[in-house]
């Protein structure tokens, strides 16, 4: 009778509750074995709980300081001119009402001629409706604002005094007019609210903006209406309210926006950025549960001999399976334990760190999807890696408990294992791409995971048939190298799959932002223009081209009119309602944008359908459209397109479609209309100024000095400025990313770690052959070293050819940029593979080389 067959009516039964009690029973010699995938699962669930729970803490900060972000319950924001009495009384029936006014101008020292370009805001006595404004000196800011002495009050941000070597006290010329710095802005409550700066704040009364003689028509200024309503709606109500303003005026041409998406450019990037670290923290899983298959197949091999006994005993394949996947979920859910508690304090320990550097308090919190989804993946990574290795337990014969079998073979498990692997994998992937802010880029981004994980196991398996087919060598320990490469059980799969992941993921982001920066320091510099200048007047724009021709005689000078629009319906069908026909592909349509009128085709353009209208074109009004846009909004030639501009809704038919050469950073626009289509529209214009040949920087500022004195209300943007700040912040991106991104490294470390260790047992049996029929202890150690240093290095040439391939196609396809190899980022790939591979395996060879002979060859 089979002691695994209980008596009576459950005969036959092997129940799960006595595979439960051997699991446990096995389990209380201790978790030696599997740290390492207790590890590989606590990280890559760390990461995933971690990355959603600071993600949910800052939506939730905004959220909770939503009135105060947006500046009140409701913003009603116009470009190019203010609301008209009828619009202003009825917001204010709505509640209490603060006027702020937005726009990009030139500060000036007028002692030195120094200049900045600032970001202007021109508040009224009720700013803010909410939140505080504080000032370094603790005083009230209207005092701070007030007019003294004929000359009006500003406060600024402190790099605007730096950047100009001003103290508070001095004076700056500000479009026509004078102000005085009073104080420092120690925090802005609304500054969220504005998006992105190019320059440092300069804060000033709204009474004082009409002196500047900066608000002409035309003049890319926002006029924001803030009104904070008694009682605050519900954010259920909101909407409601939205709709009833919309009902009522229905011709009001103003942007509205609520405290529930107070900064929504913002809550775009954090789960843009968010669901970047889910996917690699859910790539550090993958890549850590190799290490789980590891672990368990290396456990396994150490329970041969129990297995065969139970098969000996009765046991059938089943129950032997159900034992071993229990222990491997009580360590998986011990592994997953460990990191939901460190993912739960990630949000408080980012609040503690980030509190000064975040214009926004996380509202840190223990989130239980979040923990939740942490939870779901790092148990189906746990089951997609340890069913195939389990399966294969199920087929242990009972001989193995006579014969001390070196090597597992390499048998298939059952095909109900392989189906149930292939669900889990599938199951992994779905949710992945369904809770992905992008579900594209996350296919995309696990797809091509899935098929570097692929490709690495195809890698291995050449790497070890051209080793087999290698010609003998003269070098013993190279020989000996060779052959341990394409031996059975040899290391080549899981070092190759262990390290190529990570390294890939690592090489491709370092090639993207070198690519980045290169494009924006060098090929983007080089095309771009010097100077943009922006709102000149339409009287002043011969005198200004002018004066360009006499301090500038060799520079290319070009000129468009420039206005400001908003896309109101495509088709008729509301920009709101309208539904792109690619996923994502809406940005034309949020917020208000620059556009032109022009006769001939613009520069850095080219036609892709359509044809030009004549120059003395008078009919219907025609628009030119971004080909890449119009394709992903499904756009097609003759329909539709309705803006708003200066508060007039104009429709035109789509004549053209024209591709953009955007890295030019000449002057472009998504959408250019037929001349006739602005007929008398005042508006102001665009020049922008460059040099065929490089010219000296003092050259530029002593242009960019004579303009800002003799044109004071045009606002001049150096491009090398510009490209400079945005270089800045890639980098700051990049190293974000990266260091985020090591999290995968850190994964592949473990698992290689893990892969020496599980084929510690084999090396134990070749070192003690070997020592025995002569071979010494610094030839092993160098065959071991050679051998590691062969699979170092192929999977670093593997990861710079995968993260290339990555590379080249986010920068071309995505980013539609020129693309270019690094030779320091593959030297630093090999390198950090040879250390890796070389070092840990070294680590583990001096251990191995001093077991004893006896013991081992007893057994065999």
């Amino acid at each position: 009778m089979s002691g695994f067959v209980p008596s009576g009516s459950d005969a036959g039964n092997q129940t799960f509750a006595l595979a439960s009690r051997f699991a446990l029973r096995e389990l209380r010699g201790g978790l030696r074995g599997f740290y390492i995938f207790i590890a590989c699962i606590a990280l890559g669930v760390a990461a995933i709980a971690g990355v959603t729970s600071v993600s949910r803490a800052l939506t939730e900060g905004i959220a909770n300081e939503g009135q105060a972000i947006l500046g009140g319950d409701l913003s009603f924001s116009l470009i190019h001119r203010q609301a008209g009495s009828d619009e202003t009384a009825f917001l204010e029936t709505l509640g209490s009402v603060s006027r702020v006014a937005t726009l990009r101008a030139m500060s000036r020292r007028s002692d030195t001629g120094e200049q900045a370009l600032v970001e202007l805001k021109a508040v009224d006595n009720a700013y803010p409706l909410y939140g505080t404004l504080d000032l370094q000196s603790g005083q009230s800011l209207e005092d701070a604002l007030a007019q003294q002495d004929g000359v009006w009050g500003a406060v600024a941000d402190l790099a605007l005094l730096a950047r100009l070597d001003v103290e508070i006290g001095d004076t700056l010329a500000l479009g026509r007019s004078t102000v005085r710095i009073t104080d420092v802005i120690a925090t802005e409550p609304d500054k969220l609210a504005g998006g992105m700066e190019f320059g440092p704040r300069l804060m000033i009364s709204d009474a004082a903006i009409g002196d500047t003689d900066l608000v002409q028509p035309g003049s890319l200024v926002r006029w924001h209406y803030r009104v904070r309503m008694s009682p605050a709606p519900a954010l259920g109500d909101i909407e409601a309210v939205i709709e009833q303003v919309k009902a009522q005026q229905p011709d009001a041409d103003w942007r509205i926006r609520s405290r529930a998406n107070a900064s929504p450019g913002l809550q775009r990037s954090i789960g843009r950025f968010a669901q970047f670290l889910t996917l690699v923290g859910l790539t550090a899983l993958v890549v850590g549960g190799v290490g789980v298959a590891n672990a368990i197949r290396a456990y396994l091999e150490t329970k041969r001999e129990v297995i065969a006994s139970f098969k000996c005993l009765g046991a059938t394949g089943d129950f032997v399976f159900r034992i071993y996947l229990i222990q491997m979920l009580v360590i998986a859910l011990i592994g997953i334990g460990i990191g939901l508690v460190i993912g739960a304090l990630i949000p408080f320990a980012a609040a503690a760190a980030l509190a000064n550097v975040l214009p926004v308090q996380l509202a840190a919190n223990i989130y239980p999807a979040e923990l939740g989804l942490g939870l779901v993946y790092g148990l189906l990574t746990a089951l997609a890696f340890a069913l195939w290795p389990l399966g294969r337990a199920h087929d242990v014969p009972p001989t193995a408990l006579f014969r001390d079998i070196v090597t597992g073979g390499t048998k298939l498990p059952r095909k109900r294992y392989l189906t149930a692997t292939a669900v889990m994998v599938v199951l992994l992937a779905g949710i992945a791409v369904l809770l992905s802010h992008d579900k594209f880029i996350a296919t995309v981004y696990i797809s091509a995971s899935a098929g570097a994980f692929v490709l690495l196991v195809l890698v291995a398996r050449v790497i070890m048939m051209l080793a087999r087919r290698l010609p003998s060598v003269r070098s013993t320990e190279l020989r000996l190298a060779i052959a341990n490469i394409h031996r059975p059980g040899a290391l080549t799969p899981s070092v190759v799959l262990s390290l190529g992941l990570g390294l890939s993921l690592l090489v491709a982001l370092a090639l993207i932002d070198g690519n980045l920066r290169r494009e924006l320091t060098a090929t983007m510099a080089d095309k771009a223009p010097s100077f943009f200048f922006v709102d000149i007047q339409s009287h002043e724009r011969d005198a200004f081209n002018d004066l360009l021709l006499a301090e500038a005689p060799t520079s290319e000078i070009r000129s468009v009119p420039m206005l400001r629009g908003r896309i109101v319906s495509l088709n008729d069908i509301p920009s709101d309602q309208f539904v792109p026909a690619q996923e994502g592909s809406d940005w034309v349509l949020r917020g208000d944008r620059g556009i032109t009128y022009e006769t001939a085709l613009p520069e850095n353009s080219k036609l892709t359908e359509g044809s030009w209208w004549p120059e003395d074109y008078s009919g219907v009004p025609l628009v030119s459209f971004d080909a890449e846009a119009g394709m992903e909004l499904g756009l097609k030639i003759g329909d539709k397109v309705t803006v708003n501009v200066l508060g007039r809704e104009i429709s035109a038919e789509i004549a053209n479609f024209r591709d953009i050469e955007w890295q030019s950073l000449s002057i472009n626009f998504v959408m250019v209309f037929s001349p006739n289509t602005f007929a008398g529209a005042p508006h102001a214009h665009l020049m922008t100024l460059g040099w065929e040949e490089d010219v000296p920087t003092q050259t530029e500022l002593d242009l960019l000095k004579t303009v800002s004195n003799t044109f004071p209300t045009v606002t001049s943007v150096r491009v090398k400025d510009a490209i400079a700040q945005v270089n800045d912040l890639v980098a700051q991106l990049a190293w974000a990313i990266r260091g985020a991104s090591s999290i995968t490294l850190i994964a592949s470390v473990l698992v290689l770690a893990g892969a020496l260790a599980a084929g510690h047992r084999n090396r134990i049996y070749d070192a003690v052959i070997l020592k025995t029929i002569g071979a010494t202890r610094p030839r092993l150690i160098l065959a071991y070293g050679l051998e590691y240093a062969i699979l170092g290095l192929t999977t670093a040439v593997f990861a710079l050819v995968a993260g290339g391939i990555a590379a080249w196609f986010v920068i071309t396809r995505i980013m539609e940029g020129s693309f270019v190899l690094m030779p320091v980022t593959a030297a630093g790939a090999a390198l950090v593979a040879l250390v890796l591979t070389v070092g840990f395996g070294l680590i583990g060879t001096w251990r191995i080389l001093g077991e004893k002979p006896a013991p081992v060859l007893r057994n065999l």
